[in-house]
């Protein structure tokens, strides 16, 4: 639900800008949208408008003299602003009342588990394609990042609305595949023959031990000594059918689900991939060169052309990708997210110039590029390589520090900024732990409330608590602070900053511990009492919505 005093906020603007139409002080056409930001500088005020900026081009008027004329069209007097200040270039600062911040409290009691959603992404269809490693090995740490902001971002889109397809899209075609299965061929070979060589390229894991074990135990020695065509496609399907499995396995565990599970190989056994190439062809963005088959991207934005057929023959990956995506449009999605890792950022102009060329809109796909991870312990970095085998599952990440402290640690940066995983803090029980120290807190609200019910006090209503007797700052501060949360969730999903999420609750948490060092909650007052134990519910209960969208558990004791 929409934040009670933004949507005031709106109310009386619009207000405002009506009464400036009507009377010739603005001449507008239409109402704009009307977008309120959260000056970083509380002495800026609660909320500010940059609106004057935006209408100075269009209404050829100095923007401090449009934010005048909406100031002085604000409807006076005025139970919501203590102030109303304009500030150049041209912004309008609200200052909000003390009693009119209060009314968040009965909000968040009212909608409990909704409060902070919204209908913001009714009636819109977005598919999110997020972790699809290719099916070679289990999910490293390095993957988790991925994981967690596709999650977490769907998770924030369904919130406010959208209707939410979850992706993952398995690479089993190609040359990785191929060598995935000359790697667990070899090793069935060894435990017959130990001299039997291995491929220089070839994936060096126990994981591969393991599936060659696997296929001795089902079929015997029926494959002992034989490297023939047939006996390597059996190796292919049943080493790529055993690592989805184990991906599968691992995502679950890490409370990760999917609701479409795609195959490349599926675009090119049902024609697909021809079906794209084609559909370019036909609208000329694709020549042949050196007996290649090659798309005209550079005229699209890219820096270069891209090959997609090579000259034996043999598609490449960029080939599947543009059938991929064609075929996410003719599903219906109005909206395509890909979620990848840095070493994609390159692809990005391409898929872009796909999109162009296919005659999608521009913004039908946005690419998330994360940033990598680097893991500490002791100090030091852990260097990992998935293809000699020197890496940390994320299994074995999860089961060292436990899921909640993996998933807030993964989206404690922006995703276009480089993280470091510390795994000594992140094995802390103390407040150096920033999970540890969210958690205990929500724990100890969830005390205060039991003893209060303990003491006989009627929490059935808190939502009539005299909410004017919380006066003290800190009570002001938090109250503005949760009023905050929908605006929240809706950035972190329209800007797809899910990052904003986890710092909310930190910074939330960190005024309740301020507050509850000075003052009593329960105490002899009741009505008092009852005002302050609305606040802290009210706090509890934005704790665990938020903590919810991150997928982390909000515990009542510890």
């Amino acid at each position: 639900m929409e934040n009670l005093i933004e949507s005031k906020i709106r109310e009386k603007l619009v207000a405002a800008i009506e009464k400036a139409i009507e009377d010739g002080s603005l001449k507008l056409e239409s109402i704009p949208d009307i977008y309120l930001e959260i000056p970083n500088n509380p002495e800026n005020g609660d909320y500010a408008t940059s609106l004057s900026l935006k209408l100075a081009k269009t209404l050829r008027m100095p923007p401090m003299k449009i934010a005048g004329i909406i100031v002085e069209h604000l409807e006076e007097p005025n139970s919501l602003f203590d102030k109303i200040v304009m500030a150049p270039p041209g912004f309008i600062n609200f200052f909000l009342r003390e009693r009119a911040v209060s009314a968040v409290i009965k909000q968040v009691l009212a909608e409990g588990d909704r409060y902070g959603s919204s209908m913001q992404g009714s009636g819109k269809k977005v598919n999110v394609e997020f972790v699809s490693s290719n099916p070679t090995g289990p999910l490293t740490i390095g993957h988790g990042r991925q994981a967690t902001i596709g999650d977490v971002l769907s998770n924030a889109l369904s919130f406010c609305g959208y209707e939410v397809t979850r992706e993952y899209y398995y690479n089993d075609a190609g040359k990785q595949m191929n060598m995935l299965a000359q790697s667990v061929h070899a090793r069935y070979q060894q435990l017959y023959d130990s001299a039997y060589p291995f491929p220089d390229e070839g994936y060096k894991g126990d994981y591969i031990r393991d599936a060659a074990v696997d296929v001795r135990e089902q079929e015997g020695d029926k494959f002992a000594g034989k490297n023939d065509p047939e006996t390597l496609d059996f190796f292919r399907r049943f080493a790529v059918r055993e690592m989805i499995a184990l991906i599968d396995r691992d995502l679950k565990n890490y409370g990760v689900r999917f609701d479409v599970w795609s195959l490349e190989s599926s675009l090119y056994s049902e024609g697909k991939v021809e079906q794209a190439i084609e559909l370019l062809r036909k609208h000329g963005h694709i020549y042949e060169k050196d007996g290649a088959v090659w798309f005209r991207s550079s005229a699209l934005g890219d820096e270069k052309d891209r090959v997609i057929v090579r000259s034996n023959g043999e598609k490449t990956y960029f080939a599947g990708d543009i059938a991929y995506h064609m075929n996410k449009h003719e599903r219906g999605f109005d909206w395509a997210i890909d979620i990848w890792g840095a070493d994609h950022h390159g692809y990005v102009p391409r898929m872009k110039a796909v999109i162009k060329a296919l005659g999608y809109p521009d913004d039908f796909l946005e690419c998330i590029v994360h940033q990598m991870v680097s893991f500490m312990r002791d100090g030091q970095e852990i260097k990992m390589s998935t293809r000699q085998g020197q890496f940390v599952t994320l299994d074995e990440l999860v089961r060292e520090v436990g899921l909640a402290v993996t998933r807030f640690f993964f989206l404690m940066r922006s995703a276009d900024s480089h993280l470091v995983f510390d795994l000594d803090l992140a094995k802390k029980e103390s407040n150096e732990n920033p999970v540890y120290y969210i958690q205990y807190a929500h724990a100890r609200i969830s005390s205060i409330v039991k003893h209060a019910s303990e003491k006989g006090i009627d929490l059935g209503n808190l939502a009539g608590a005299d909410l004017s007797l919380l006066t003290e700052p800190e009570e002001i501060d938090l109250m503005k602070y949760l009023s905050r949360f929908p605006s929240v969730v809706e950035a972190a999903a329209e800007k797809r900053e899910v990052h904003r999420i986890p710092n909310f609750i930190l910074e939330a948490v960190g005024l309740f511990h301020a507050y509850y060092n000075k003052s009593r909650v329960v105490s002899e007052d009741e009505p008092l009492t009852l005002a302050r134990l609305a606040l802290v519910e009210a706090l509890r209960l934005v704790v665990r919505n938020a903590l919810g969208l991150l997928g982390i558990e909000a515990p009542e004791r510890m």
